[in-house]
Parts: C-alpha cells; structure tokens; sequence
C-alpha cells in the first residue's frame, strides 16, 4: 500500500507539475526547462518504477530572429512638367514628324491630359500612354521622359498615318481609332471598332481636334 501510496503522489506530482509549467511559461524566465531537469532524480525515480507516463518537455520556443527591414524602392519619378513647354516638346515632334500638332496635342489631351506622370493600369505610361513595346519600337529608350515619351508617340501617330493615308478624309478616324485599339483591329473591321471605349476615345480626340484649331478643310486633316 505504501508503495502504491508513493507512486500515485509521483505521478500526481508530474501532472502538478506540468499544469504549473502551462500556467507560467510566460511569467516565469525558467519555466521552458523540462520538469526533470527542476525536479532531479523525478524521472529516474519514474523510470524505475516502470511507470509510463508521458514525457514532459518545455515548449520549444525559437529565438526570434531579427526582421529585416525591406529596402525600400525608390520610386521612379517622372518629371513633372508646365504645359508651356509641353507644348513646345509638341511642336518640335510634330514639325519632326510632319504630323499636325493639334492633331498631337489632341492625343495628348485625351490619353493623359498633358500629366507627365499619368500611367494606366494596363502599364501605358506618360503624356501619349505609350506601352513599352510601342516606346520601344518608336525609339523611346525611357517613356517617362516626356521628351522621349512625345517623340515616340508623334512617330507612332507618323507610322499610323502613312498606314491609312489611302484612306482619304477618314484617315484621321482610322488613325485615332488604331492609337487606341491597335491597328490590327482597325483592319479586321475595316475602320472604327465596335467597341465604346473606342468610338468614345474617336469622338473626343476629335472634339480636342476642333478646339486646338485643327481642321478637317483642303486634306485629310491641318493644324
């Protein structure tokens, strides 16, 4: 009986002693060492007796590492740039190009709103809301810049003129509609899209047009 007495207070006393161990693992600077390792001789003296209870075992606990703080990127900033001299970038692409620079600022004004900073969700950047294949290809080596971002759209609208100058007085449609959702689905519907975002973009670059003082009169388009 004495010995059964001793062995039921042991293991009570292990029991005891994990439920102190749960309480206080936070309060306590040594309560992640083993129960064994505070009590000596306890699980020697269990092992003994052959008793099979469970061995207990601090929580593991990492050390915490040190957060490395992300470098922060630098954002890319696109100069900003007064209207005045936007319209002068205009002028010098368009007399380049021999494109009418109503016809360029109208573009302008309907893809950014003369916001050198402007970029779409779909990654077009810039004043023209070039893409980076057509910058690219235009010879735009950094669209952001707005010397090189005008420049490269002015060529663009060049390259999409000569594209449907055969077109006659609906060449200017046929090219703001292609500035918007490509040539290649110009030529599929054989002019403007059927698209609302299309023949909506085509209404208003023409109303810029208009109120830039382009004109429709002796040509395809002047200004």
């Amino acid at each position: 009986m004495k010995f059964a007495a001793v062995a039921l207070f042991l293991g009570c006393s292990v029991f005891a002693s994990r439920y102190v161990l749960q309480s206080n693992e936070q309060s306590v600077d040594h309560s992640n060492l083993p129960v064994q390792h505070k009590v000596p001789g306890l699980r020697s003296t269990l092992e003994s007796l052959h008793f099979g209870f469970p061995l207990l075992q601090a929580p593991v606990v990492t050390p915490s590492q040190p957060v490395e703080e992300e470098e922060e990127k630098s954002a890319e900033l696109i100069p900003s740039l007064p209207k005045a001299q936007t319209l002068a970038l205009i002028a010098t692409a368009a007399a380049k190009h021999n494109v009418p620079a109503a016809f360029v600022q109208s573009i302008v004004a309907a893809e950014s709103n003369f916001n050198c900073a402007a970029i779409s969700p779909r990654g077009a950047v810039g004043l023209m809301q070039l893409m980076p294949a057509t910058a690219e290809e235009f010879g735009a080596d950094d669209p952001k810049i707005p010397a090189q971002n005008i420049d490269a759209g002015t060529r663009y609208l060049r390259w999409l003129m000569d594209r449907y100058q055969h077109k006659g007085k609906s060449m200017q449609k046929h090219v703001i509609a292609a500035y918007n959702a490509g040539p290649g689905m110009v030529d599929r519907y054989h002019g403007i899209p059927p698209f609302r975002e299309t023949r909506t973009y085509v209404t208003r670059v023409l109303a810029f047009f208009k109120q830039f003082g382009g004109t429709l009169k002796g040509g395809p388009f002047k200004g």
